[in-house]
């Protein structure tokens, strides 16, 4: 019966931590266009989240850091817990100690903590090479002790791979960038940097904002412009339409994904959108966006563990991918990040 399919939770080595491979991200926190919940509410959430094994927090939008941090310190032993957050340098930044040392002493603040267990970074400008510099000093504050991990954010696969041989083995422990079924670039060059150096990415729309589910699954084309979708909706309807394909291939897609689902004891679209992620050996985690307090969905989530897509699922993915652009996209759109630059 679906509700009774449980299985231990898969696990991965992030830098010190042993973290889950499905992570809570806290992007809606940062507007009432995701809809909202008071801050009580939301810690409850993410202690029912913790309660079922999904320990790891991700994203700074918004009160996201706060509600994290005062979440964490209520806990009678808040190593139990994992945040990860994010120092990005949009405009041009000059790299001092000084510079550096205060963006990572503010996450600290805003947390409650005195480290900061992963400090994802990003850097806007590659012409500007002063990304190198920063994370040097991040190494640095590393060793200090105001930080226990290092991850980089929407970095493409050649900076990522400069950076990891720069400053050595160990360091960068992880890069969040898109993946999903309809993005798939990170299968352009950004796996072979993994496993070369040992980092693994943590995944973001891995479920295009919720339309990699079964809801809509046999439903009309949405109105991009009704203002009924979310922000996140927005932007990965206009890729599932402008970059991958049209909404006649992804209702196909979806199509396939429901017969998976269906042959793995009746799984959801999601389930197998997410398996099809997290089967790549060089993702770590996926990041799932949660209206905490809102909208949740930890027990289907939780169905994503305990099997694998086997070679007929996967040959029927592809069927479709063959259709699609999607193999075109780093020509298109250009590497990881490359659609934030």
């Amino acid at each position: 019966m679906l509700g009774t399919r449980s299985h231990p939770k898969e696990t991965f080595l992030l830098g010190p931590f042993t973290v889950p491979r499905v992570w809570v991200g806290l992007w809606q926190l940062s507007s009432n266009a995701w809809g909202s919940a008071s801050a009580a509410k939301v810690r409850q959430a993410m202690a029912r989240h913790v309660e079922m094994g999904y320990n790891s927090f991700a994203d700074h939008y918004g009160s996201a850091e706060i509600l994290f941090g005062q979440f964490k310190e209520s806990l009678l032993n808040p190593t139990d817990v994992v945040g990860a957050t994010k120092w990005c340098a949009f405009r041009q930044t000059e790299p001092s100690r000084s510079v550096v040392e205060t963006a990572v002493r503010e996450r600290m603040t805003r947390m409650r903590t005195k480290t900061i267990d992963l400090l994802q970074f990003h850097w806007q400008d590659y012409s500007d090479k002063g990304y190198l510099i920063a994370l040097q000093i991040l190494q640095d504050l590393q060793n200090e002790g105001l930080i226990s991990a290092v991850g980089l954010c929407n970095f493409d696969a050649i900076r990522t791979d400069e950076i990891c041989t720069q400053l050595g083995p160990g360091f960068i422990v992880s890069n969040q960038v898109q993946f999903s079924l309809i993005d798939t670039r990170p299968l352009d060059g950004m796996a072979d940097v993994c496993e070369r150096h040992n980092l693994r990415l943590l995944t973001y729309g891995t479920l295009c904002g919720g339309f990699l589910a079964d809801k809509w699954l046999n439903q009309p084309e949405p109105d991009l412009y009704s203002g009924t979708l979310t922000p996140s909706q927005r932007k990965y309807l206009d890729m599932i339409l402008k970059a991958w394909g049209d909404w006649a291939l992804f209702q196909s897609l979806l199509a396939v994904l429901r017969v998976i689902g269906d042959r793995h004891g009746g799984l959801s679209i999601a389930n197998i959108a997410m398996r099809w992620v997290l089967d790549h050996s060089f993702v770590g985690a996926v990041i799932i966006g949660a209206r905490l307090g809102v909208s949740e969905h930890t027990d289907d989530n939780d169905r994503v563990f305990g099997f694998r897509l086997d070679e007929e699922d996967n040959h029927a993915i592809e069927a479709v991918q063959v259709q699609s652009s999607s193999r075109r996209m780093i020509t298109t759109i250009g590497d990881c990040g490359a659609e934030y630059r």
